[in-house]
């Protein structure tokens, strides 16, 4: 039995299939705060990630090998997708666990209200997509594991977006010719809504893999630089071009370059830093409009008590 959705969840994930659906490119950006998804809709992003590997290092402080549980990504992506309205794609990791893992991971993720997921074929504990030491199922359990995560979805929210994801190309045993393979079967027996194949090496080979696997294709680059331009991405067929770390790995730079930098100078590092975001061709981020602090005198207009009202003439702040 389907359950009810929010209007604006529903809105959400038929705008993610929408998306997809499309014969160009979609760009989505990644990281793991609310905060940088509300960004990346401020900004004119269709879409964003919450990636696990961030989720790992910023929430928890620890490398992507599958430390973080269920609840943890649960709760975090309920925050995520409260503060937007673009559609929200989670990192479900490996589904915690086999099939019967997967059925119950994805309804509560569904219930999360985020637009879709993915699910890799990584063994457990899993590794990093991009790093090495990765280790992969057989491809009948990978295709079980989506044909569960489907028939979850369908019992309870059939616009929910199921993405399968393999990395096989690096990992023990594996090439592109099995990720491909692994790929086409996702679709034809899984029933995904669209794929996930990582670490393609040449440009060749990602223009072979679109034409062949019959669903939406994820791409994300693994071949030497320069990496695809966006251009060159739409045109060998790459319907989602990711970016998974880039909100959060700015982040974490930019940390690292002025608290060094605040280290070695004192406080004339922080002047030249708050110079340098003043005269940015975009200003300076907004962090009142991106929490939505404007929504908090509007509450306290309609629902406190005269007395309880708060003095923003006469008082103020930075």
């Amino acid at each position: 039995m389907t359950e009810n959705q929010p209007d604006r969840v529903r809105a959400a994930r038929l705008a993610f299939r929408d998306i997809l659906a499309r014969d160009g490119l979609t760009v989505m950006p990644g990281g793991f705060s609310p905060l940088y998804a509300r960004m990346a809709e401020v900004i004119g992003f269709e879409c964003y990630f919450v990636a696990g590997s961030q989720m790992s290092s910023f929430l928890y402080g620890v490398p992507d090998t599958g430390i973080m549980g269920l609840r943890d990504i649960v709760d975090h992506a309920r925050h995520v997708a409260a503060r937007t309205d673009i559609p929200i794609f989670l990192d479900a990791d490996t589904g915690f666990g086999n099939a019967v893992n997967v059925h119950y991971a994805v309804q509560e993720i569904i219930r999360s209200g985020v637009a879709g997921l993915q699910i890799e074929d990584q063994e457990a504990p899993k590794k990093s997509g991009t790093s090495a030491g990765r280790r992969c199922i057989g491809t009948e359990e990978a295709v079980g594991k989506i044909r569960a995560a489907v028939a979850a979805r369908d019992e309870i929210a059939p616009d929910f977006v199921i993405c399968a994801r393999t990395d096989l190309i690096g990992s023990e045993g594996g090439g592109y010719e099995q990720a491909v393979e692994r790929c086409i079967a996702f679709v034809e027996n899984g029933g995904a809504d669209f794929v996930w194949l990582g670490s393609v090496e040449t440009r060749e080979q990602l223009a072979e893999a679109c034409e062949r696997i019959p669903a939406p294709v994820l791409a994300l680059w693994g071949g030497g630089a320069p990496a695809p331009t966006l251009e060159e991405y739409e045109a060998l067929g790459v319907r989602i071009a990711l970016y998974p770390v880039v909100a959060a790995k700015a982040g974490l730079e930019a940390s690292w370059q002025v608290m060094n930098d605040l280290k070695e100078r004192g406080t004339p590092a922080l002047d030249d830093w708050n110079k340098s975001c003043s005269e940015s061709r975009w200003g300076r981020a907004d962090a009142q409009l991106l929490h939505g602090a404007e929504k908090i005198r509007e509450l306290e207009e309609n629902f406190l008590t005269e007395d309880a009202q708060r003095d923003y003439d006469s008082t103020w702040g930075h």
